[in-house]
């Protein structure tokens, strides 16, 4: 069994395929991908709504035809798979423990490691909600998998906890599958999910859609019967007096995705606490040389034609790593200014060849604002918006040339004509 490898690649959905296809186009020959489940694709395989590659393909692809796609690359060029094979550690000097249904316990050894693990769904346990615990309570991608691969209906009667992506998605899958989805409650002022699947997936479909509201208790013992949904404070507090009852047998929680960073936190690589993924430079190396992160283990995207982007940078990087043994250069600091919650990457390589694009998201929505990186009084690049929103990635393209001679740190803000 081969147990060396030039790149090892730690996930077979969006993110590890495209990494993979770029590692090999841009010269690296000796890849690896690790995939835990029976088949590549990742979550793709169980999106089986259309509206992936929109911008990627100028198609309106299903998340299994936007993945086949990358497969078929993968495929193309040879690049060896282990399916069914987890990785339980990496460490600095990037040794990969793995157990497979083939292989059993084996350590590879990688020159360098492209992180693509993806991310997980948080978890009731993690809000805190009163109640017993019974049946009928879900995360929007469990009821997902159980709908679309199981062929199995979670419940009939349904509330949707969070206005992320899966959660309003699976909102219309519910209905198209006879169930009654009776609101959707998002405990912010705003929906944290893109506006045409709000358009889509709850407007198209009467589901209303309650902002500043949340689920203060489940009701049921063996199965859930009803829940509470109060209006929360500008503290997020409920306020009483404003509880709604909903009779219902299922409740579905979309409230945010995490990064998988289990085995980034063993490897010792440097977290950032913004965006619970690895903190990188443009070129997507972490704080660990020779090992790279992308996709939603780095950051949590809103599209896969996102993903696919960064990935191919993670991979292009880690084929010129191998083959020059291409060292980090001086750094430039990148942190987030007025309205900015957060930007990727935290700091730029001024060794690196490229533009460098910087991904930001915004502390709450904003009209008719203005969106600035700077180093020190230096303007880097300034973008007019008509309208930011939390919901949606947005970023910056600074020029190669706008970086030569600067040092400090670099600044994303945003200036809204009400501050």
């Amino acid at each position: 069994m081969k147990t060396n490898y030039d790149i090892v690649i730690i996930g077979g959905g969006p993110a590890g395929l495209a990494a993979a296809v770029s590692a090999y186009d841009n010269g690296a020959r000796d890849i690896l991908i690790i995939e835990r489940e029976q088949k590549l694709g990742g979550i793709l395989n169980q999106c089986i709504h259309n509206g992936f590659g929109l911008t990627r393909f100028k198609e309106s692809l299903s998340g299994p035809e936007y993945a086949a796609r990358f497969i078929a690359e993968v495929q193309d060029r040879h690049i060896e798979v282990r399916l069914q094979t987890t990785v339980l550690s990496i460490s600095a000097d990037k040794k990969v423990t793995v157990i497979g249904t083939e292989t059993g316990v084996a350590v590879l050894q990688a020159k360098a490691v492209i992180l693509a693990m993806g991310c997980r769904e948080r978890s009731r346990g993690a809000l805190n909600i009163a109640g017993t615990r019974p049946a009928g309570i879900y995360s929007a991608g469990t009821a997902q998998k159980y709908v679309n691969i199981k062929g199995y209906m979670p419940g009939r009667r349904v509330v949707i906890l969070g206005s992320g992506d899966i959660g309003l998605i699976m909102a219309r899958r519910m209905t198209l599958e006879g169930a009654k989805v009776l609101a959707v409650c998002e405990i912010m002022p705003y929906s944290s999910g893109l506006k045409r699947n709000i358009v889509q997936c709850l407007n198209d479909f009467d589901i209303p859609l309650y902002l500043s509201h949340t689920i203060t208790k489940i009701e049921g013992e063996k199965r859930v019967t009803g829940v509470v949904v109060s209006a929360v404070d500008e503290n997020k507090q409920p306020i009483k007096g404003t509880e709604m009852h909903f009779d219902c047998d299922t409740v579905l929680f979309s409230v945010g995705l995490i990064p998988e960073n289990e085995l980034t936190k063993g490897a010792g690589i440097t977290l950032s606490p913004k965006t619970r993924g690895a903190e990188v430079s443009q070129t997507r190396e972490t704080s660990v040389e020779g090992v790279f992160a992308c996709g939603n283990v780095l950051q949590v995207h809103d599209l896969v034609d996102f993903v696919s982007e960064e990935a191919e940078i993670a991979g292009r990087y880690a084929a010129a790593y191998v083959l020059g043994g291409k060292k980090q250069g001086e750094n430039i600091p990148v942190r987030n200014g007025a309205n900015i919650s957060y930007v990727c990457p935290q700091r730029v390589d001024k060794g690196a060849d490229g533009n460098v694009k910087l991904f930001f998201r915004v502390t709450g929505t904003f009209k008719n604002c203005t969106v600035t990186a700077k180093c020190g009084d230096t303007v880097l690049v300034q973008k007019r918006k008509k309208i930011a929103v939390p919901g949606e990635m947005e970023n910056l393209l600074i020029l190669q040339e706008k970086l030569t001679g600067e040092s400090g740190e670099i600044v994303v803000a945003l200036e809204a004509e009400n501050d």
